[in-house]
């Protein structure tokens, strides 16, 4: 046998190799096969509650009931080690880890373990308890991590549905300095999935949270990473030069795969109107030449229609709403602006309940909600009169629909789009007319939004190839500054454009309504 220091520096060398691998099985592989060679034991690792981790193959597994007391008083913490015979065979017991009930490493010989070899074994004991708390050290950061992330995302999600005493709520004890500032902007970064942890890990500060901002996995878009950066009211000019947008700029000037989309600043309540804003700046930035873009559009039309009116009309649209659960208009909403797999993940729900919830809501509302023109409709009513987040779920209070009213308040709708949003329309729809080819462009879009968006079918009724069209979407989603391909909210800004200016019929806009049109 080696004298003890040879041993013992070979035992070093072996905690070194099991330490840069913590999430191998307690390193029992390389340990087990260091004393088969080195002692000639056979070696078994067993879990506080009994059940067999790892063995070696000529592990007798007779031994085991015969020191099952013994393992029992180890794992309980009554005592460190015990020598003991079963029938023919010498035992060696040795448990480790301070968490009860405690792991128990058992050696088996055929031969009487002198006292070096005792001592060897308590000290490859010593090197599996290393790294037994080297894994549970490991698995301890993965789940604050995750724990971090699930609250990171809880917050977002709270000031996405515009409740910032509730994200106060939801953090107490330690609100992130986000929640303290005046305004927000939110900013969207495109970068590979795997690199989403790593990046935000690297601007995360001790308490989880990333200084005055947020950083979270966009739990719809794998390749997104979201990002909100706190604002005072007072700030000068170029703060999204600095803190967390300065790190975001830094990353996408040195990575070309990189693409940042960045909000205008917005109140802290206004969370959700900032995200769309990030979504259309990002998708003009992943063409631009710097890959940054921070949004430069203009007003809603929800802004510029007659107030008194535009509520009137929502409210008897939405008015079906009103008589079903809750979390159906709350899937509704969100199915307007991501894919159902999206909300699903969102609300941690089957995607089929969300196919349900919508059935459910296309049959009060009588639309159907696979069509830009109804989907369109539906988000601007909603921009314009939210469900109240406090109302009672399913009352039942409310009289039938008067579709006769829904439809007199949608006609004056149409005559004060024309009116009031002519002007909005214009200067929405005025970047794809001062290019070079506005007509083929405007053409394409108003092709596409009555083909309902199919680019296949567009291009068989334009009689030109599909990746035309989706390139001149992708034009004219970077010069109008808004998401076209996603089927989100920018895909209901152009329909609204193209049917106040005529080029999207009365008819098209107004037959959607499940009743009579003249």
């Amino acid at each position: 046998m080696q004298s003890p220091g040879g041993v013992l520096g070979e035992l070093v060398m072996l905690l070194g190799r099991v330490a840069r691998r913590p999430q191998a099985p307690s390193g029992f592989e390389a340990v087990a096969g260091w004393l088969r060679e080195r002692l000639g034991m056979e070696c078994a690792l067993m879990a506080g509650d009994g059940s067999v981790v790892a063995a070696t193959c000529g592990f007798p597994e007779d031994v085991l009931k015969s020191v099952e007391r013994a393992r029992i008083q180890l794992a309980d913490g009554g005592t460190a080690s015990v020598a003991t015979r079963a029938g023919d065979v010498h035992v060696l017991l040795e448990a480790f880890g301070a968490k009860l009930p405690r792991p128990v490493l058992i050696l088996a010989c055929e031969r009487v373990p002198d006292r070096q070899a005792v001592a060897i074994a308590s000290h490859a004991g010593s090197v599996l308890a290393a790294a037994h708390r080297a894994r549970e050290a490991e698995q301890a950061w993965a789940a604050y991590q995750h724990k971090a992330q699930q609250v990171r995302l809880a917050v977002f999600m709270t000031l996405m549905a515009g409740d910032v005493t509730l994200a106060r709520r939801l953090s107490t004890g330690a609100v992130p300095a986000l929640l303290e500032a005046g305004r927000v902007r939110v900013c969207l970064l495109r970068c590979s999935p795997g690199e989403r942890d790593r990046i935000a890990q690297a601007y995360q500060d001790h308490t989880g949270f990333h200084g005055r901002g947020l950083l979270v996995r966009c739990p719809v878009w794998n390749e997104q990473l979201i990002g909100l950066a706190g604002e005072d009211e007072n700030e000068p000019p170029g703060t999204e030069q600095r803190g967390m947008l300065a790190f975001l700029h830094t990353l996408v000037q040195d990575n070309s795969r990189y693409a940042l989309g960045i909000s205008r600043p917005h109140p802290l309540e206004e969370t959700a109107a900032a995200y769309d804003q990030a979504r259309h700046a990002l998708a003009a930035a992943v063409t631009s030449t710097g890959r940054r873009a921070i949004f430069q559009g203009q007003p809603s039309l929800e802004e510029v229609l007659p107030r008194d009116l535009a509520r009137r009309w929502a409210r008897s649209l939405l008015q079906p709403l009103d008589l079903l659960p809750r979390l159906t208009a709350d899937i509704t909403r969100l199915a307007l602006q991501f894919r159902r797999a999206g909300v699903a993940n969102l609300l941690g729900v089957h995607r089929n309940t969300v196919t349900t919830h919508l059935h459910n809501a296309e049959r009060a509302l009588g639309l159907d909600l696979d069509h830009i023109a109804s989907r369109a409709m539906v988000t601007l009513a909603l921009r314009i009169a939210p469900p109240a987040s406090d109302r009672p779920a399913a009352t039942g209070n409310h009289g039938p629909v008067d579709r006769a009213e829904v439809l007199g308040l949608t006609r004056e709708l149409c005559v004060a789009s024309a009116d009031d949003g002519g002007k909005w329309a214009t200067r929405f729809l005025q970047p794809l007319q001062q290019h070079p080819h506005s007509g083929d462009l405007l053409t394409t879009l108003t092709t596409w939004i009555q083909a309902n968006t199919d680019a296949q079918q567009t291009a068989r009724r334009l009689g030109v190839a599909r990746n035309t069209v989706r390139n001149r979407l992708q034009t004219a989603q970077r010069l109008l500054n808004r998401d076209l391909l996603s089927g989100g909210p920018g895909v209901h800004d152009l329909f609204h454009a193209l049917h106040i200016t005529g080029r999207i019929p009365h008819h098209q806009f107004l037959g959607r309504l499940p009743y009579p049109v003249e």
